[in-house]
């Protein structure tokens, strides 16, 4: 290669900031739990795509992946993954076009390159690219298909939903609405109650911080809670268990609440409370409805389109902020789904 052409390949060549794990971390993240390091991105081989990160899903269930608690884990020094919508920037595959847009489960890089493996096309066009990660993803099945299937909701009952402002909760609760029930959101925040109320449709909301959170929850669900559709687990859990009737199916979706605690946590026995108030308490794995996705889909995008569903998004503009997008989801900082954008 002559001395030009080297100075060419220099000037041209593309460089990617990756995020990695540093550390394991005990208890809540710290922003030294991660490295940002930067690497050379080489040219894309036949039948590769070059991809640049748009968006990326920032959710609670990384933490677990961050300590090992969630299979596979993140391995020290590599980088972590999510869900992303990427856009072909060059490309050498026969079934994707420069231009294009793209999600799959991708390594937290600004760029990076693929064979094409797992890559769904996304419609720009269709609705907003950052939807296809929420209401139209896999925050959106999962509140679908958990609901219908393991909650079984009827018109009339009462759906109480802990983590209603956030990504999955909020959908949860609206598709309570749609289904007949009266459904009451408990949130940490004013702002958050008036959110769940005004936007989302809920009928109550309840602040767990306040001191009479337990009272403020009955007083909110004066015949029951037929349906709990649990985002949080800790003591919040434990309250809204205690107001549950006879013949109640919990969605055991998220413990956020829990983890990142250091030391095993306790609460009330249940199985004294399953066997007298003959309870269904059920956790879900959604990749299990993966041949169902189209049938959510087609419902989750109908709602969407005719104005029976709404969402909301916490986006963070630049990729270096990811951790502090991940640390402020166990802060309570995001109002629905919690994106990075760049």
């Amino acid at each position: 290669m002559d001395y030009k052409s080297m100075i060419y390949k220099y000037k041209h060549m593309k460089t990617t900031k990756v995020v990695t794990l540093k550390s394991r971390p005990a208890g809540l993240p710290q922003p030294a739990d991660f490295a940002i390091t930067e690497e050379t991105v080489p040219a894309p081989a036949d039948g590769q795509l070059l991809l640049r990160s748009r968006y990326v899903s920032v959710d609670p269930y990384l933490r677990g992946k961050m300590s090992g608690t969630k299979q596979p884990r993140f391995e020290l020094d590599r980088p972590l993954n999510s869900k992303i919508i990427a856009e072909v920037i060059t490309s050498t595959h026969p079934g994707f076009r420069k231009g294009e847009f793209v999600s799959h489960y991708l390594d937290w890089k600004e760029y990076q390159l693929s064979d094409g493996s797992g890559l769904v096309k996304v419609d720009a066009q269709t609705a907003p690219l950052t939807a296809y990660l929420g209401v139209l993803g896999i925050t959106g099945l999962s509140a679908y298909f958990s609901l219908l299937d393991i909650g079984l909701p009827k018109a009339g009952e009462t759906l109480a939903v802990s983590g209603a402002a956030g990504a999955v909760g909020s959908i949860a609760g609206q598709i309570g609405k749609l289904m007949g029930c009266r459904v009451v959101g408990i949130v940490g925040t004013a702002q958050k109650a008036s959110l769940i109320r005004n936007e989302f449709g809920f009928d109550e909301a309840v602040n767990y911080r306040q001191p009479d959170f337990k009272e403020a929850l009955q007083k909110a669900c004066p015949e029951g809670i037929d349906i709990y559709f649990d985002n949080v687990g800790g003591p919040v859990s434990d309250a809204v268990l205690s107001g549950i009737n006879s013949y109640g199916r919990v969605i055991a979706c998220g413990a956020i609440a829990n983890y990142n605690d250091t030391e095993t946590a306790m609460g009330p026995s249940l199985l004294p409370l399953v066997v007298y108030k003959f309870l269904t308490i059920k956790g879900f794995l959604i990749a299990d409805y993966a041949v169902r996705f189209p049938e959510g889909l087609t419902q989750l995008a109908q709602w969407l389109n005719e104005g029976k569903l709404r969402y909301k998004e916490t986006v963070l503009d630049g990729f270096e902020r990811l951790p502090e997008a991940l640390i402020g989801l166990f802060e309570g900082l995001n109002e629905g789904k919690m994106l990075v954008k760049w």
